[in-house]
């Protein structure tokens, strides 16, 4: 019995691990540096809201009026009137920007998107606009090019025998 102990116990003994002497270092926490200096957070100005006057109806139809002491106005309407139930909304507001310039904007937002409207946006030229000289003669080219390709029973007026056909099959190029 003594001996099976003793097997036993110097198993355990031979099969602990060595670590070589390698000692795991103890943490080590350093105090913040003294120029660290704590930031200040400033407060944004609170704006008081002037007017918020908000109805929601139970057939979906809603409308909101919100007037701030800076001079931000803002109105909107909205109901289920787009395909499938899509809200459709209407309204316009107004601000002041920070060069002083006065923002009013006027908006739709239904199946054809978000459209704004407001003297600050840029507006895209008519259309039709003239089309440039360049496009026209690429065109005629083109015609021109399609009529001899009729007329040779060919689909392409070029044709460059010495090309090699494309695989058919997905692979590195041949």
């Amino acid at each position: 019995m003594f001996l099976i102990a003793f097997a036993t116990l110097a198993t355990v003994a031979l099969a602990a691990p060595d670590f070589n002497g390698y000692q795991v270092p103890e943490p080590t926490y350093n105090a913040p540096d003294q120029s660290f200096r704590r930031e200040t957070i400033s407060v944004a100005e609170q704006i008081p809201i002037l007017r918020d006057n908000r109805v929601q109806e139970e057939t979906g139809h809603y409308n909101f009026d919100v007037e701030t002491a800076n001079g931000i106005v803002m109105s909107q309407s909205g109901s289920p009137d787009g395909p499938n139930g899509a809200v459709v909304k209407t309204g316009e507001y107004s601000y002041t920007a920070p060069d002083g310039t006065p923002v009013h904007i006027r908006f739709v937002a239904d199946g054809n998107g978000f459209q704004p409207e407001g003297d600050v946006l840029p507006v895209a030229p008519e259309f039709p606009h003239p089309i440039p000289d360049f496009v026209l003669r690429q065109i005629e080219k083109a015609r021109e090019e399609d009529a001899a390709a009729a007329r040779t029973g060919s689909a392409s007026v070029r044709s460059d025998a010495s090309a090699p056909a494309p695989s058919l099959y997905y692979s590195s190029p041949e």
